[in-house]
């Protein structure tokens, strides 16, 4: 591959919302895509979640029929890890956890072939140099990518380097960004949070605890914020979309790094996530769906 050229060949690791997110949109602007899940069934899940989000483009009129055919036949979901081995950028999108990513990162180093491939994170808060550290002298390759949900939707990605990542890796990945995906880049520091969740997860939190503390309802919260300075969505909605697992994820890791109490997890929250209300994806969370 053409260390100048962009990627068109991509892979997605993780069929959950942010993985089907990047995987659609990658398809839709005329990438190869495969995106692999654990097992069959998910993978199959996967690529229902992708096509029924490309259906509904359609039905509102964003999405022409004969463009989402063409993107649904650049897809494949898979369970087969394999299928990585010819991809130019893999975006891994698994969960939250950090042993779990560097499982992912080092099954890379052995699966893909191109030396110059590029080996991304969706990550929301572990730090990147960690992730190039699992993949030996291939760490200059390897840099964070990460999306922002709905993926279809918004356009900020940030791009975050590490201390490892080749200067050149960068720009291609930023010259991705914007010429194919038509997303708009920011670049973030490689600390835990980057940039939007270092400031992001703390109001978060402290919106849980705010309700924790019988201080004021769900609803009023959500709607002093919605309505007195105009975000379009409450706080404790967003941790519901965002998914309270990932919430916990980053708010645990930024404490951990940062050892500043405004990044501590809530009891609520820890609570919730234990006894599986994770949001809108389990139909439960702050709020019942």
């Amino acid at each position: 591959m053409s260390t100048t050229a962009h990627p068109t060949h991509v892979g997605v690791i993780g069929g959950g919302q942010m993985g089907t997110g990047i995987a659609e949109v990658a398809a839709r602007r005329g990438c190869d895509v495969v995106i692999v899940e654990v097992d069959d069934a998910r993978a199959k899940a996967a690529g229902d979640r992708i096509a029924s989000s490309i259906a509904r483009g359609v039905k509102r009129g964003k999405i022409e029929q004969s463009d989402a055919d063409q993107a649904l036949g650049r897809l494949t979901a898979t369970s087969d890890f394999g299928r990585l081995a010819d991809r130019q950028l893999v975006v891994e999108a698994v969960v939250e956890q950090k042993a779990a990513k560097l499982d992912v990162f080092t099954r890379l180093a052995d699966t893909v072939e191109d030396p110059d491939a590029i080996l991304a994170s969706n990550t929301s808060s572990i730090p990147i140099v960690e992730l190039g550290a699992a993949v030996g002298d291939r760490a200059g390759k390897v840099l964070g990518l990460h999306f922002f949900n709905p993926v279809p939707v918004l356009s900020l990605v940030e791009v975050i380097p590490s201390l490892l990542t080749e200067q050149e890796v960068t720009d291609r990945v930023w010259a991705f960004t914007t010429d194919v995906l038509g997303k708009d880049p920011i670049k973030a520091p490689d600390r835990a949070g980057f940039t939007v969740n270092a400031l992001l997860i703390p109001y978060l939190l402290s919106a849980i605890r705010m309700l924790e503390q019988g201080l004021a309802s769900a609803k009023d919260i959500d709607e002093g914020m919605v309505k007195g300075c105009a975000h379009p969505m409450g706080p404790l909605a967003l941790s519901d979309l965002i998914g309270l697992d990932t919430v916990l994820g980053v708010a645990e890791t930024l404490y951990a790094e940062q050892r500043e109490q405004l990044f501590a997890p809530p009891a609520l929250l820890q609570r919730l996530v234990a006894a599986g209300r994770l949001g809108r994806k389990t139909g439960h969370g702050l709020y019942s769906y």
